[in-house]
């Protein structure tokens, strides 16, 4: 298959990016990843998946409640030196792609019909990038782009840093392609099925996507190339270099780039999507030093677990994208009796009605000092949080709580959910030395994660 790994050619590499912090760091670091043209993507996405052995092109078949399609998008969406997607579909799916794009909150994407061939169809997709035309909502023009990035739809695991180093060579070269190593040798068979010859394998790579070419380019081989190029070919890169004399950068992809093929890979797809999402969150400190200093233990002590966590003050600015993402979230409370964060947070989340693959886990972690018990008399208690969590359980919102009492010299923990204690990290909050299970609580949030999307078990059956 490709795009697989050395140690197992069988099993889809994991992408470790995929619906966490990698693919956000454009927003925290814009100027690591900056681009200054418009760059566009093609999908092409009207093959009949005849290899899958399902009814429903494979594109199109759905894992936690989400086309294979949706996916790819998203890898997309979230990329914000993307200006547009046009993807393009067969006819008689024309419908069922724009129910997918209304269903799922696709913003930057539209749907045309493709053509008889693969060539055909992403010709398709090129002259919808080249007309200058009014997006729906907004009002927004859209510029014909610089660059064109071409994608398989199936192909749902790309990654920012990658797609802005074909992007970046595109630009410069005119054109350029992912690769990988070959696993197999290939071979030339006689027309009575004896071997002929075989290549070495070390001179030759697999051409795999994405691949990137200014529009000019790619808009003038296809306008150049043959009846038979159109209706045979398969490969754009070919067609630039013979009908534009441009020849590609070629650059290494990792192996996340791998194609869903066959039934199986949808299954390895849902079961790497499901494990991704158990293993990372958004931490909101609500701008407190000493919640900032407890969240920054946590991340510290995350790798431990291997969990991604982010930190964040609040949810506003550019931090509001986490509220438009697959994302859970820890909220940290420190010497704050009441709950009013926390419900803000889920009342952000009910509102944005984002389309989301499970429903999002919030962990509040309220940890009050003795001093506040004196001066207040009582904090937020089990009986409290469970009332909420019952009210954001009836909005498709999973909420759990630990609630940490601590004093300068000691701490005990009455999590309402708890972990077993493996080590204990200290931390600074302000002026005193706190003892906090640091990893316990990681411990907490990740078994509950863990619980919550079930990263042991895939589904049965893939549905068509």
């Amino acid at each position: 298959m490709e795009g697989d790994d050395k140690c197992d050619p069988d099993r889809p590499a994991h992408p470790g990016t995929f619906l966490a912090g990698e693919a956000r760091q454009s927003d925290s670091q814009p100027g690591e990843r900056r681009i200054d043209f418009p760059v566009s993507v093609v999908l092409p996405a009207g093959g009949t998946g005849e290899r899958t052995g399902l009814k429903t092109p494979k594109q199109f078949c759905s894992f936690l409640g989400r086309p294979l399609i949706s996916y790819t998008i998203q890898s997309f969406e979230r990329v914000s030196w993307i200006q547009s997607i046009v993807v393009v579909v067969a006819k008689e799916n024309m419908d069922l792609m724009t129910d997918i794009m209304q269903r799922f909150q696709h913003r930057k994407v539209r749907a045309v019909p493709g053509g008889s061939t693969r060539h055909r169809s992403i010709y398709n997709g090129v002259l919808a990038l080249g007309e200058q035309k009014e997006e729906e909502e907004g009002s927004v023009s859209v510029d014909r782009p610089k660059v064109v990035i071409i994608h398989d739809a199936v192909r749902p695991f790309v990654e920012e840093d990658f797609l802005y180093k074909i992007a970046m060579a595109a630009k410069e070269q005119g054109a350029a392609g992912a690769i990988r190593p070959l696993v197999s040798t290939v071979i030339a068979t006689t027309s009575e099925g004896y071997l002929d010859h075989s290549l070495e394998r070390t001179k030759y790579r697999a051409s795999e996507m994405p691949q990137g070419f200014t529009y000019d380019v790619i808009s003038q081989a296809y306008h150049r190339c043959t009846e038979s190029e159109l209706e045979f070919g398969t490969e754009c890169l070919h067609l630039a270099l013979q009908f534009c004399g441009t020849n590609a950068k070629l650059i290494e992809g990792p192996p996340t780039l791998w194609k869903v093929t066959h039934k199986r890979d949808l299954a390895a797809a849902e079961s790497i999507v499901k494990e991704t999402l158990s293993r990372s969150a958004c931490v909101i400190t609500g701008g407190s030093s000493c919640a900032e200093t407890l969240a920054n233990a946590l991340q510290k002590a995350a790798g431990a677990v291997d969990m991604t966590l982010d930190i964040v003050p609040d949810l506003t600015g550019d931090c509001v994208t986490y509220l438009l993402t697959e994302c859970n979230f820890i909220q940290v409370s420190v010497n704050r009796c009441c709950l009013t964060e926390l419900k803000t947070l889920l009342t952000d989340l009910e509102e944005e009605n984002r389309a989301v693959l499970q429903p999002p886990v919030v962990i509040w972690i309220h940890l009050s000092s003795l001093e506040e018990l004196s001066v207040n008399g009582t904090t937020p208690g089990p009986a409290a949080i469970m009332d909420v969590a019952s009210a954001a359980k009836l909005r498709n919102i999973l909420l759990y709580g630990v609630w940490l009492h601590q004093s300068e010299v000691s701490e005990s923990a009455e999590p309402l959910k708890r972990a077993p204690r493996s080590s204990t990290s200290t931390c600074r909050l302000q002026t005193s030395v706190v003892m906090l299970d640091v990893t316990g609580i990681l411990d907490a949030a990740s078994q509950v994660l863990a619980g919550v999307f079930r990263v042991d078990a895939v589904s049965p059956e893939i549905h068509n």
